[in-house]
């Protein structure tokens, strides 16, 4: 809201963040995991006194100067500068609750600069000791980095308390601190190992690409080793949400982790066989595959910890979209247009709804989608809703999919940028429908509103193909037991049969789809009253009220009893489920 927005519309700045911060984490990591390497490496030689690995720890270091403090601090400032562009108003955050957090850090990162310099240009050059304890400054100096980064990146994904009182130290010393610190230094050696075959596989000498092999394959084992357990101590501590999401609810973080599973799977199989089994067979190819398996593991991982804050850039603070979670119901209130300030079009007219929907979709949808790119591309996402049930679809979007922020602004708004969606971007009719005797529980209808965005009609035909209507409404009532991600279908009875009748005739043109039924109490009691209410109870209850008494605390069952959620049927279901309470003891219209 504070910040304008760099728009790249079939890019999205999500995707060039992630190419930048991925390939830095894979060097960063290695950075402070081939510092400790280097030690122990330059340590081995000494003791065994040989100069071919010598030699080997002096190519390796030129090797790591060369990619960690030129492509590294390369990619290091390309993340603050991506960022600051794309999500300022996160960054803003970030920078003014850490700064001395931040400042700390660079006093380390230029104590790391400079001990990385004197480690490779005095190699040799001076007393042994020294220069062993020049390569120990190195790594303390990185370890502090990642040490302080690590608590400032994970407080994004698990606050805490911060939420509450919004103290550095809580912020810092977050839930997931400690889980991600040594998941993350295991994670470095582990890629010190990796990078150590590569620099074997280009040694001549035999006898030393052997010895420094096996030294790789078995510092790359132990680390991966130490990694699993504290990985998983890093979900065990997440927030129920992110939790749910990292172990199965999105699909997304679920693909990223197979991609994960499989790169340490290839790394274990080629350190147990080309590492250290046969380390002969430590060939270039070989190498550069246990490089980019080392890649898999880390994209997986950073992938997975952005995802799993997902609606949020600071979870249960800032949404993706930069929109803080208390101004939402003051935005969907008084309107994001009014009070947003990089925005030209203010009020919404029949001229500049397209006009305005493209400012709410650049202000609220574009932190995540693009247009007709390949990251979230939202023409594809929305092709299938026509434009009344992508408007209904936004008002209730955070319901649907707790991963996508609410919509912060007003109905109006809604169907303004629905209108953008729909009319300019997919070509389709977005004039206001007029009524008809069907209603807007047409089947048809439904599936727009609550199933289009995932399903293609041509898709559900072939899934339900042989499937009578009984087994489609069974499928309706525990949609997320079918399929873990899926939200449960939370439409009324009348609702759920006019759906089926819909899905039905996709395979069977001849049924005929049934008129809309009129509401009945006893259903409507079962569909939102029953899971916490006996009718014998509510008899008991309501023996004195007459019928308008029992009309009336259906509108305000929150302010009765604070625990209980507000009916949300509409006005028909609610006269009906009226009579039906007033009937169980047997009173009168």
């Amino acid at each position: 809201m504070n910040f304008p927005v760099w728009y790249l519309p079939t890019i999205g700045g999500g995707f060039l963040i992630a190419l930048i911060a991925v390939t830095h984490v894979f060097v960063s990591h290695f950075a402070v995991g081939g510092g400790l390497y280097l030690v122990y490496s330059e340590k081995k030689g000494l003791r065994e006194q040989d100069p071919g690995i010598l030699a080997f720890t002096k190519r390796h270091a030129k090797f790591f100067l060369l990619l960690t403090m030129v492509y590294g601090s390369i990619t290091g400032v390309g993340i603050w500068f991506i960022v600051a562009l794309v999500n300022p108003g996160g960054i803003s955050l970030v920078i003014h609750n850490f700064v001395f957090g931040w400042a700390t850090e660079w006093v380390f990162f230029i104590l790391e600069i400079s001990a990385a310099f004197i480690y490779f240009y005095t190699f040799g050059k001076m007393d042994d000791r020294t220069h062993v304890a020049i390569g120990w400054v190195y790594f303390i100096s990185a370890w502090i980095s990642l040490f302080l980064i690590t608590g400032i990146i994970d407080f994004m994904l698990t606050p805490g308390t911060w939420l509450a009182h919004h103290n550095f130290w809580r912020g810092f010393f977050n839930p997931s601190f400690v889980p991600s610190v040594f998941f993350r230094t295991f994670i470095a050696t582990m890629l010190a190992g990796a990078y150590g075959y590569l620099t074997a596989s280009f040694t001549k000498e035999p006898a030393v690409k052997e010895i420094m092999t096996r030294f790789s394959g078995k510092w790359t084992l132990v680390s991966l080793i130490l990694a699993i357990p504290s990985g998983l101590w890093y979900v065990a501590v997440l927030p129920t949400h992110a939790h749910n999401l990292v172990t199965g609810q999105s699909p997304t973080i679920a693909s990223a982790l197979r991609w994960g599973f499989w790169g340490a799977v290839g790394i274990m199989i080629i350190t147990l066989i080309a590492g250290i089994a046969k380390p002969s067979w430590n060939l270039k190819p070989v190498a550069v595959l246990a490089f980019i398996c080392g890649f898999l593991i880390v994209g997986s991982f950073e992938w997975t910890r952005e995802a799993a804050r997902r609606p949020f850039v600071v979870n249960e603070f800032m949404y993706s979209n930069e929109i803080l979670k208390s101004d939402v119901p003051m935005l969907q209130e008084e309107g994001f247009l009014k009070t947003a300030r990089w925005i030209r079009n203010r009020t919404i007219t029949p001229e500049n709804r397209s006009a305005a929907g493209r400012e709410l979709f650049i202000n609220q949808c574009y932190a995540c989608h693009t247009i007709g790119g390949f990251n979230n591309d939202i023409i594809a996402r929305t092709r299938s809703m026509s434009y009344t049930a992508l408007a209904k679809y936004i008002g209730k979007i955070h319901k649907v999919r707790y991963f996508m922020p609410p919509f912060a602004g007003t109905p109006k708004e809604a169907q303004a940028l629905a209108a953008f969606i729909a009319g300019d971007l997919n070509g389709k009719d977005v004039s206001e429908p007029k009524p008809s005797n069907a209603g807007n529980n047409s089947g048809k209808m439904l599936f727009e509103e609550n199933c289009s965005s995932c399903h293609e009609l041509a898709d559900l035909a072939e899934k339900t193909a042989g499937w009578e209507q009984q087994k489609i409404r069974t499928a309706l009532d525990k949609l997320n037991q079918l399929v873990k991600e899926m939200p449960p279908y939370d439409g009324t009875f009348a609702e759920k049969d006019q759906l089926v009748a819909f899905l039905y005739s996709l395979n069977h043109k001849e049924a005929v789809q049934p008129v809309v039924p009129s509401v009945d109490g006893k259903r409507v009691f079962e569909d939102h009253c029953s899971p916490c209410h006996a009718s014998s109870d509510l008899a008991e209850k309501t023996a004195a009220w007459d019928r308008a008494k029992i009309r009336d605390a259906l509108d305000k069952l929150n302010q009765l009893v604070e625990e209980m959620p507000p009916m949300e049927g509409t006005k028909a279901e609610k006269e009906d489920l009226a009579d039906y309470l007033n009937s169980l003891k047997g009173g009168q219209k």
